[in-house]
């Protein structure tokens, strides 16, 4: 039985990916800075701007996962976010590359495109938006996420580590469909930053597993969306409301898909999302 550790887990998206895990047979230790409410795994609870409570929690691990960080700018100071998730990501690979982890997935965000939180409109500079897509980031924590993931090209560099960064969008639960989201699909003003994008966080568990299974992948980034916008509204429609001025085109939009390109992800891992939120709303 193969162990993984697995950070953030008292998070939106973690316990998803700890259940996902145990339910396909790996050993697993939960790590945060809090303790979850509901444990299902065994867990410690460190702070990972401490390098040396990283070493402890990956003694004796085949595979990270790492959730963990400030999941927004809003939250507390750009200073603070931007810290506290480089700092953390750093450690992370430090310590697993230095204990001879060969495979690490690290949650990166769509956000490091720059549109989400940009000061003023940014548009896309074409749709669907690839890994390819110039990254402007305004804000501490886009910003920080570009930085993660040069870390993680960094470290892959050294010793051929297994590093996939996921430019995660925006995580959708069970409890989000039967609450929020009936507020949004329909009104194509909201979301727009984000493309109208979404994954469902059972979705991004199985890319985080896929991600560690797989061999010979090197470090790369990529996008994690579901197939599908989060409206009623064709993705045409959508971009003819929002973002009219884009007219650099690259894959069809007549139907509802996704703006933000999963295609890279199917491809390299394999993946296909199973969840989409006409199915639970």
């Amino acid at each position: 039985m193969k162990k993984v550790v697995i950070t953030g887990v008292a998070g939106l998206l973690g316990p998803y990916v700890v259940e996902h895990f145990l339910a396909h047979g790996y050993q697993v230790l939960g790590v945060d800075i809090k303790h979850p409410e509901k444990p299902i795994a065994d867990h410690r609870t460190i702070d990972l701007t401490n390098l040396g409570d990283c070493y402890s929690v990956l003694a004796g691990a085949d595979a990270l996962v790492h959730l963990a960080a400030v999941p927004r700018p809003i939250l507390t100071t750009h200073e603070h976010t931007f810290k506290n998730n480089v700092l953390s990501t750093y450690n992370l690979l430090e310590a697993a590359d230095a204990l001879g982890i060969r495979k690490a997935v690290t949650a990166s965000s769509e956000s490091a495109y720059g549109i989400v939180f940009s000061k003023s409109r940014m548009l896309p500079q074409y749709v669907p938006i690839d890994e390819a897509h110039p990254c402007l980031p305004q804000d501490g924590y886009a910003l920080g996420k570009l930085c993660e993931e040069e870390t993680a090209r960094a470290i892959g560099r050294r010793n051929g580590m297994q590093i996939i960064a996921l430019r995660i969008g925006n995580v959708i639960t069970k409890e989000i469909y039967e609450t929020q989201f009936k507020t949004w699909c329909d009104d194509p003003n909201q979301r727009s930053v984000i493309l109208w994008s979404y994954v469902d966080a059972r979705d991004v568990a199985s890319a985080c597993r896929l991600a560690i299974e797989k061999d010979g992948l090197g470090v790369q980034v990529l996008n994690c969306a579901a197939d599908d916008n989060c409206t009623t509204l064709t993705s045409a429609e959508l971009m003819r409301h929002g973002f009219s001025e884009v007219t650099d085109i690259r894959g069809p939009i007549d139907g509802f898909q996704t703006l933000l390109s999963n295609a890279k992800l199917k491809e390299v891992l394999g993946w296909k999302p199973e969840h989409r939120w006409r199915d639970n709303v």
